[in-house]
């Protein structure tokens, strides 16, 4: 049988109960509530990721539906990630320490920095178009030119070359007689990982300019070759 406590008793334990529901504050100031509310975020984008990620896979969600979110996502999480980059300089770190299980969204976020769509997409042959894919060959020639001009007037920022990067990918992927072993996009996925490892604003070495230089000119040549000839 319980008994009721002592009037003074009853006061000690609603000063104690009060105490404990006292809120917790997590920061001291404005800017430390900021940092927190972007620790929020970047654990969202992550988590929403890795959902998405599982979606596409399972056929849950059209490709149509599936590419423009996630190209959204990790266009957000890159300008986050550069935000934070003095206070979340890892985020492999950033996902141990809270014990987040997302090995599709690192691929995705971390290590590849385009929609499964973009990197893994061939054209069809049911897309075999004469005028579509003459413009779509004119596109590559435009964004190899102004990619490697780029690099020629020193452009070499992370994020004055990743996009274009993007673009020659995405028309590369457009053209029908290209496998997806194609040398071109197999170099431009890979410099577009590498450089989604890197912050917006880092700029790539001189020898790293040289390199990428050197690799959109032997895949455009390479590019070149793959057109078919008419005589």
């Amino acid at each position: 049988m319980a008994y009721p406590l002592h009037p003074q008793q009853q006061q000690q334990h609603q000063l104690q109960h009060h105490q404990h529901q006292q809120e917790v504050k997590l920061w001291s100031d404005k800017r430390e509530r900021e940092m927190f509310e972007n620790f929020a975020d970047l654990f969202a984008i992550i988590k929403t990721t890795e959902k998405l990620e599982k979606a596409y896979v399972r056929d849950a969600m059209s490709a149509r539906d599936y590419e423009p979110w996630c190209t959204k996502l990790i266009a957000q999480f890159r300008t986050l990630k550069n935000a934070l980059r003095d206070v979340v300089p890892d985020v492999d770190r950033f996902m141990a320490a809270y014990k987040m299980d997302c090995p599709a969204a690192h691929n995705r976020l971390l290590v590849s920095g385009i929609p499964a769509t973009v990197e893994h997409k061939s054209a069809t042959s049911s897309s075999f178009d004469a005028g579509a894919t003459a413009v779509a060959v004119a596109e590559c020639v435009q964004h190899y030119i102004t990619a490697m001009d780029s690099l020629k007037l020193n452009m070499v920022a992370v994020d004055q070359i990743h996009p274009l990067l993007l673009d020659l990918l995405s028309a590369l992927n457009r053209v029908p007689q290209l496998t997806a072993d194609f040398e071109g996009k197999v170099k431009t996925r890979d410099w577009i990982a590498k450089l989604n490892k890197m912050g917006a604003s880092d700029e790539l070495t001189e020898q790293q300019a040289r390199q990428l230089l050197f690799d959109l000119d032997s895949s455009y040549n390479a590019f070149i070759n793959s057109l078919p000839k008419h005589t």
